[in-house]
């Protein structure tokens, strides 16, 4: 199967599993799997490895699957196994609960809401926004527990603050890559500069929608209010001993800013000993287990070292049934990438030609949910529209910047199962499969849409 028939069989695909995870109760490990491998024989993937004449490996569906699930561990297992172990961490510690009093002194108790969507948005500019979340997630809780605010409205927040600067902003990658593509490489400043600037009204539209659906779905993560002022007494009580300032900032921000250091160095390009150091102390997984031995160390500092084995297990148990379900998201992706679909829709560009900036958006929301990756969506649109740019009026460095972010802004449209992001968001906050897809995937749709409402507008009034 190929071309439309295949476009339409892929969203079939999804429906059908949504219906087997939040009407038929079937695990989404396994509805997930199931969908990837009927996909693939729709597809027409062979069942096993091909040489063809030119000497290539066609892969097959076997393979496939292989190469979708261990690549998600490869590049997102081992930092959400070491984010789950520092928040672990500093929940036992009352680290958390440090860092959820000094958010409060800092923006008041009136404001957790927004606390929490602009602390994701400034933290995801050099992080990816998966690795963001399993990092914040523990002050989200404790805000939580501090405030009595829904913990939904709270989790979308920090999902919907991360994931707009990690779609508009540099130095996180896909809007580096993408900028790239569209030969505006050395204008970063620019696309820096309009990214900020396009984040507003998805941020207003994020927030507004997250105190709506705080109304709507609630998680196991709920706190009555009436029980706050009780609940805080209690922990502070429990812990006996908080952990100071520094020693509960540590295992986050020096993470956070070797991995925003690491950014900076290949977005300058520079080489030599010191910054491939530094890139290397960068990478998500040496980040995370620097701030992992820093949690270590706090978890010491308040003489709970006995509770070390014990934190380690808990977190490994926890996050087994995230890695797991995270990898089978990756597995649809990959057999949707090697199906003849990204091929379809790169063939036809030229039939959307005349839908001008809103092309680019229509054409990284297909890709994005198609096959889950943000980034990948990002790339893989700019380099079909590159060719394209005098033709669609992206004929200047500032139109092109604007069809740069009306790329992001479709990448973030919309995030759902084959998404890793909406299986950390999911698992990590407490919510079922179909209470994600009320929460984050109808979200991501809000912010898409208010995305490129904003800069449609921006495209009349800058050439």
């Amino acid at each position: 199967m190929t071309g439309l028939p295949l476009i339409l069989a892929f969203w079939v695909a999804i429906v059908i599993m949504i219906v087997m995870i939040s009407k038929l109760r079937i695990h989404p490990f396994i509805s997930i799997m199931l969908v990837a491998l009927a996909l693939g024989l729709a597809a027409g993937i062979p069942l096993i490895d091909h040489k063809l004449a030119d000497g290539t490996i066609q892969y097959g569906l076997a393979t496939v699957i292989g190469q979708g699930f261990s690549g998600t561990f490869t590049s997102i297992g081992i930092v959400i196994i070491l984010g789950a172990m520092i928040g672990t961490i500093l929940e036992k510690t009352g680290g958390a609960l440090k860092l959820a009093d000094m958010m409060i002194q800092l923006v008041g108790k009136d404001n957790p809401v927004i606390a929490v969507q602009l602390m994701g948005w400034v933290v995801s500019i050099p992080v990816f926004c998966d690795s963001g979340f399993v990092i914040l997630d523990p002050i989200r809780k404790a805000l939580v527990r501090r405030t009595a605010v829904s913990a939904v409205s709270m989790t979308f927040a920090l999902s919907s603050g991360l994931f707009i600067s990690h779609v508009f902003i540099p130095p996180t990658p896909g809007p580096i890559a993408a900028a790239s593509t569209l030969g505006i490489g050395d204008y970063l400043l620019q696309v820096i500069g309009l990214g900020l600037l396009c984040s507003i009204f998805p941020l207003i539209a994020g927030y507004f929608f997250a105190r709506w659906i705080g109304t709507k779905v609630k998680s196991k993560d709920e706190v009555n209010p009436e029980e706050v002022t009780k609940i805080y007494k209690d922990l502070i009580a429990s812990y006996g001993k908080l952990p100071s300032a520094f020693s509960t900032l540590a295992p986050i921000m020096i993470p956070i800013s070797l991995m925003a250091l690491s950014s900076v160095i290949v977005m300058l390009g520079l080489t030599g000993f010191v910054p491939e150091l530094l890139r290397f102390l960068g990478t998500p997984i040496i980040a995370l287990a620097i701030g992992m031995a820093l949690a270590t160390l706090q978890l010491f500092s308040v003489d709970r070292s006995e509770e070390f084995y014990a934190v380690c297990n808990s977190s490994l148990t926890a996050v087994g049934p995230i890695l797991f379900i995270t990898a089978a998201g990756g597995v649809l992706g990959k057999v949707i990438a090697v199906s003849d679909m990204v091929r379809y829709i790169t063939a036809n560009a030229d039939v959307f030609g005349s839908m001008g900036i809103f092309f680019p958006f229509l054409l990284a929301a297909v890709l994005k949910t198609a096959q889950g990756s943000s980034t990948v969506a990002m790339i893989t649109t700019a380099g079909i529209i590159a060719p394209l740019l005098t033709v669609l009026g992206f004929d200047t460095p500032i139109r092109a910047t604007l069809a740069c972010m009306a790329i992001g802004a479709g990448a973030m449209t919309v995030s759902h199962a084959n998404d890793s992001y909406f299986w950390v968001v999911s698992e990590f906050s407490g919510l079922t499969p179909d209470q994600g897809y009320r929460v984050q995937t109808m979200g991501t749709l809000v912010l898409g849409i208010a995305a490129i409402i904003e800069i449609g507008l921006l495209s009349l009034v800058l050439s």
